[in-house]
């Protein structure tokens, strides 16, 4: 669900949604597609998870630099993408 802001300048909410998603599926250093954009009245917030924090504060960087005039922050979980190094003992 996205939430509208009413910044009276720029293109609507939804074309720069787009522009998120295609910048952060189409640039290889990123290359993320499980990133969601949602509008509040404080400004854009992405979720989703990643496999590093490297990762996620490097889409919040090049998501800042696109839009500079937008609040962004981050709910942007960091998931363990490497096999378990323990045996998993079950009952």
């Amino acid at each position: 669900m996205t939430e509208h802001h009413d910044s009276g300048t720029g293109p609507p909410d939804e074309y720069v949604e787009a522009e998120i998603h295609r910048l952060l599926a189409e640039d290889p250093a990123v290359a993320e597609q499980g990133i969601s954009v949602v509008w509040t009245e404080r400004g854009l917030v992405l979720y989703g998870e990643v496999e590093s924090a490297h990762r996620r504060a490097e889409i919040l960087r090049r998501v800042s630099e696109r839009f500079p005039d937008v609040p962004v922050s981050t709910d942007i979980g960091v998931i363990r993408a490497q096999a378990p190094t323990d045996v998993e003992q079950l009952p």
